[in-house]
């Protein structure tokens, strides 16, 4: 079961959603949006070198100016939304908006499935919450000017059926444009 904008907004005031910073104006009947934060990475790859799943890849950092920036295609940007939309209770997922996908920017490549309990962590004092942001894999179809602080995705809650177990993987403390952490798996 998806939660309307009322659930969304009864569960915020509950602490079972967590969204930060929490703008009225940016929810739907359904969701809630997300805006685009200025930092992004891309992989830093020499000529002939490829990205190779066992190892650290080497990235380099980028900022959307004020004036935009051009993402070229053929080039995966990694980004971060601005505000932390995660749930205790409920299972959150990413989608992006349709107004972006019709300018050929897709906004996640595999990453729109959100956990129950990530970004949270139970201690002997409590529950505390990091406040992770949500990695976006961009990829354009054409070139495109992107700009800081647009709402560029939007975040949906889906209530559990079962027990729950919150997520306690590797991207739970997220809060800058995360690359691939696939090497640590190897390392198991």
């Amino acid at each position: 079961m998806f939660l309307t904008r009322k659930a969304i907004i009864e569960a915020v005031e509950r602490e079972e959603i967590v969204i930060s910073p929490f703008h009225k104006e940016h929810l739907s009947p359904n969701s809630i949006d997300v805006t685009l934060n200025e930092n992004l990475i891309v992989y830093d790859l020499g000529a002939g070198e490829c990205l190779d799943m066992k190892k650290e890849n080497p990235t380099r950092k980028l900022v959307i100016p004020p004036e935009g920036l051009v993402l070229e295609p053929g080039i995966l940007y990694i980004g971060m939304t601005n505000e932390t939309a995660i749930s205790p209770r409920y299972i959150p997922m990413f989608e992006g908006r349709s107004s972006i996908g019709r300018l050929g920017i897709n906004t996640h490549i595999t990453a729109g499935f959100g956990d129950v309990g990530w970004g949270f962590e139970k201690s002997e004092n409590g529950i505390i919450c990091h406040y992770p942001t949500w990695t976006l894999e961009i990829a354009v179809v054409h070139p495109v000017r992107v700009y800081a602080n647009v709402r560029i995705g939007q975040v949906y809650f889906v209530e559990p059926k079962g027990d729950i177990e919150w997520y306690t993987g590797k991207y739970s403390k997220q809060r800058a444009p995360q690359p691939s952490c696939a090497f640590k798996d190897f390392s198991k």
